[in-house]
């Protein structure tokens, strides 16, 4: 998926501005989807106002700039139904952490600990706006994805609580000996 699916999700959810529609695809509840640039959808939403898939009006507040507002066509909802029933690339998952982790015997253990319980409590944080989230959505799909985020947050923080003493215990290991050469 891309740029121009991602725009027609969000405006199948209601219209929005350019800017509403560039929130939510950078860091907003459809950030988690799909990878896109910050420059991209504009252009997307160009194309698809030129392809009859999307609308843009003018609206003119008193004081204010006019905004252009988009909204999805029929066209537009067909465009993004089949999309949805096109194949979907394997889920793409970067963390810091992990690599962090995965080289903890050159990281100092009290460091260590620290990175563990900020996950921890990075990870709570996360379930807690996902519960919220779910608190007011009615939407069966999106209940159903919020769930899912939930489960596998839960599973992460679960791990980490379990094995946090584990990770710490390999900890440090090789950096005092790098430290002492």
């Amino acid at each position: 998926m891309n740029a121009r699916t991602l725009c027609l999700a969000i405006l199948n959810f209601g219209e929005a501005t350019g800017y509403e529609i560039r929130k939510q695809s950078i860091e907003g509840d459809f950030s988690y989807f799909v990878d896109t640039s910050f420059g991209a959808i504009y252009p997307a939403l160009n194309r698809l106002t030129e392809e009859g898939l999307v609308e843009c009006r003018d609206e003119v507040n008193p004081g204010k700039p006019a905004r252009k507002v988009y909204s999805i066509t029929p066209a537009g909802r067909a465009a993004f139904v089949e999309a949805l029933h096109e194949a979907v690339e394997p889920d793409v998952f970067k963390s810091q952490f992990l690599l962090v982790s995965m080289n903890c015997e050159f990281v100092e253990p009290k460091h260590m600990a620290r990175l563990v319980d900020e996950r921890i409590g990075y990870l709570e944080s996360m379930l807690e706006m996902m519960r919220a989230a779910k608190a007011e959505c009615g939407q069966p799909g999106s209940n159903w994805t919020i769930d899912y985020g939930i489960a596998v947050h839960e599973a992460s923080r679960d791990y980490l609580v379990k094995n946090r003493d584990a990770l710490v215990a390999m900890a440090g290991t090789s950096y005092s000996a790098e430290a002492a050469e």
